[in-house]
């Protein structure tokens, strides 16, 4: 029998799997460690910016003992439960964890992203849609979902959110181009639960429904984002989807679903 995959997760709750079996570290700071250094996989990481980022920029005299005690006891843990100390190595000015593009999920997303835009680049739709598919799908929730409480990490996970809205937005984008609107309106409305202030993925909804016969939903969705963006910001929707609503209103034939791309590729 062969050795069951190593993985490393950061985008969801930070966990590492070796099969089906969960060997994540439990304790908080171990964790956080462990997160930090799978962020920057491959990247040295000065000890002090681990320092700040662990006490939250309110390090104890003793943080450098401390995290010297938090790195051996990741190595004893890589080492115990998947035989991978020595991806954890001591490199002036601080440590790196060196692992895999199949061993970190992060890695493999932003691969897949790569492989979705040179494709989609050479004109390979099909193909590059299978990529962002593959990318949106290594996705288990927002990023270090467990570890948000945390200033430094809020920041890690705000700046990892936003790729994969970008890589939403591309996909779904690819999908519409595809004339596939009807099958993706129910993850649409999942988004637009998840991100209600989130203006394009709104005009995506808007844009499929209208595409599936469903112009009064499609007006409802627009007055939704509207009301939400008056009510939390103050603010009124941006020219864009503003844009389509009057499109939507005047039935504007070039809304409706372009020609089915080459299937080739």
């Amino acid at each position: 029998m062969g050795t069951a995959h190593v993985q490393f997760q950061v985008l969801g709750p930070v966990e590492i799997t070796k099969g089906i079996c969960p060997i994540t570290p439990r304790p908080a700071k171990i964790r956080s460690l462990l997160a930090l250094l799978c962020v920057k996989s491959g990247t040295v990481v000065p000890r002090d910016f681990i320092i700040n980022a662990l006490w939250s920029g309110n390090p104890p005299r003793t943080a450098r003992t401390a995290l010297q005690v938090y790195v051996s006891k990741l190595r004893k843990h890589l080492e115990a439960h998947a035989g991978l100390a020595a991806r954890l190595v001591s490199r002036p000015p601080g440590y790196v964890l060196e692992l895999e593009t199949s061993e970190l999920d992060l890695l493999a997303f932003e691969l897949q992203v790569s492989l979705a835009k040179s494709t989609a680049a050479a004109g390979r739709t099909n193909e590059a849609l299978e990529y962002w598919r593959t990318a949106c799908d290594l996705w288990r929730g927002p990023a270090l979902a467990d570890l948000r409480g945390l200033p430094a990490f809020e920041n890690f996970a705000r700046h990892l959110d936003e790729k994969r809205i970008d890589a939403l937005e591309q996909r779904i984008a690819m999908e519409l181009q595809l004339g596939r609107h009807a099958g993706i309106i129910s993850e649409l409305r999942g988004l637009v639960a998840e991100y209600p202030l989130w203006e394009d993925v709104h005009s995506q909804l808007m844009l499929s429904l209208y595409r599936s016969g469903r112009v009064s939903e499609s007006l409802h969705t627009y007055h939704k984002v509207r009301d939400a963006l008056v009510r939390e910001l103050g603010l009124e929707p941006g020219a864009r989807i503003k844009r389509l609503h009057q499109s939507i209103l005047v039935r504007d034939p070039d809304l409706d679903a372009a020609p089915a791309l080459s299937r080739a590729g």
